[in-house]
């Protein structure tokens, strides 16, 4: 593929990205903040001038430059994507007859989830 076809993707990916995560704002259950840092991704390699906007954007461009700077997920994202992973595995494993390997890639999806996202310093490591 051309260069020029690959950076389209990843403008197109980013956009997608920025729309699932804008709705994340007003639908509880969605995430705001993976799709941002997604987006942030795909633009950083296809659109300096929307890397920058999402960089210096007053509500989330700060939670993207720590990401970016120092891979700090913040105190405050981390519990709350605890208890959403939480709430939105418990049903399935719990209360419905899914098949048991479901249950169990379920399970293991979010706990590697949770492992990575606890991993990460919660703020900027300073010397």
């Amino acid at each position: 593929m051309s260069r020029q076809i690959i950076r389209l993707l990843y403008l197109l990916a980013g956009l997608l990205c920025v729309l699932v995560g804008l709705i994340g704002v007003v639908l509880p259950l969605l995430p705001t903040t993976p799709f941002l840092l997604l987006a942030a991704f795909c633009f950083s390699r296809s659109s300096e001038r929307l890397h920058q906007y999402l960089l210096n954007h007053p509500w989330f461009g700060h939670l993207i430059r720590d990401w970016e700077n120092h891979g700090v997920i913040p105190f405050k994202a981390k519990l709350l994507a605890t208890s959403m992973m939480l709430v939105m595995v418990s049903y399935p494993l719990l209360f419905k007859s899914f098949h048991l390997g479901l249950k169990g890639l379920a399970a293991a999806t979010v706990v590697g989830a949770l492992v990575f996202i606890w991993s990460r310093p919660s703020e900027p490591v300073t010397k």
